[in-house]
């Protein structure tokens, strides 16, 4: 009996130094599997790439419909030269920034808070799939009325192309807590605020964040087609206005620079998501 309890930490110690060892090891096939997936992403864009400026290079109507990666990277480097890329990059990222901040405050509030009444939620669900199945671009004329043809207008585009995706998604993560957790909550005497605010609002997390990175192309989708409709500046102007004089190249370096924006949006509100929710980083390793 004694052997046995002097082997116990022996192999509990022994598992520890097994698990450190295999900690490095487990980076290391993490790291060479994002590596292999980078590269072979690079691959692909850079076939693809090759494959339309040779396409292009050979078609002269084809250049004039396509563009060519070449054109692009010219008109590109001009616009930067020109300092219009980074105005207009600036613009239309401060307008989807107002807008997927806004639209998703207000969106996720309501969504949550939805959670307290399913009698409310109920009355509501009809005029939410109604706000929802309007297209964006339909309301533009309205948003130019009624807030003229500044930042404001765009900004109340970009948040109404938000705000419904927030609410649902946040709702979605409200009413899918384990109702075995609440109950264990209740029985320990939470009331139903201590529940919403340490049960609920964590546990949606996961959906609020899923609905954070839809929403950010949403957010950019209601400031371009804002931009359409009323802007003398912002990548959706220079679009417009390269499309209506059929500079194609333009109009695909335009769209480079929003793909860009779009995915540093992304990218900050994945390493936001990190910050608030270590422990899914936990879970991954």
């Amino acid at each position: 009996m004694t052997a046995e309890i002097r082997a116990a930490p022996a192999a509990t110690s022994a598992s520890k130094r097994s698990a450190d060892r295999a900690g490095p090891g487990r980076r290391w096939l993490r790291f060479r599997s994002t590596l292999a997936v980078l590269a072979t992403q690079l691959v692909v864009l850079a076939a693809f790439l090759a494959f339309w400026e040779h396409a292009t290079g050979q078609n002269k109507a084809a250049a004039f419909m396509f563009g060519s990666p070449s054109a692009i990277f010219k008109f590109l480097s001009q616009m930067a030269t020109d300092g219009s890329l980074w105005r207009d990059s600036y613009v239309t990222g401060l307008e989807t920034l107002l807008g997927f901040f806004v639209g998703n405050c207000i969106g996720t509030v309501i969504g949550l808070s939805l959670w307290y009444s399913r009698f409310v939620s109920r009355v509501v669900e009809p005029f939410v799939i109604a706000l929802g199945s309007i297209p964006i671009i339909a309301l533009a004329p309205i948003i130019i009325i009624w807030f003229g043809t500044g930042l404001i207008s765009k900004v109340a585009m970009s948040t109404l192309s938000v705000v419904i995706v927030a609410l649902v998604t946040s709702y979605k993560g409200a009413t899918g807590v384990d109702p075995d957790q609440i109950n264990l909550f209740r029985t320990l005497g939470a009331s139903k605020f201590q529940i919403f605010r340490k049960l609920v609002v964590p546990a949606s997390l996961t959906d609020i964040f899923a609905g954070l990175k839809l929403t950010v192309g949403f957010a950019l989708i209601g400031a371009i087609v804002g931009e359409f409709m009323s802007s003398s500046e912002g990548l959706g102007h220079a679009i417009f206005k390269a499309g209506s004089l059929y500079i194609i190249p333009k109009v695909f370096a335009a769209l480079v620079a929003t793909i860009a924006l779009a995915l540093i949006l992304t990218f900050a509100v994945g390493k936001i998501e990190q910050l608030l929710m270590p422990w899914r980083q936990q879970l991954q390793r």
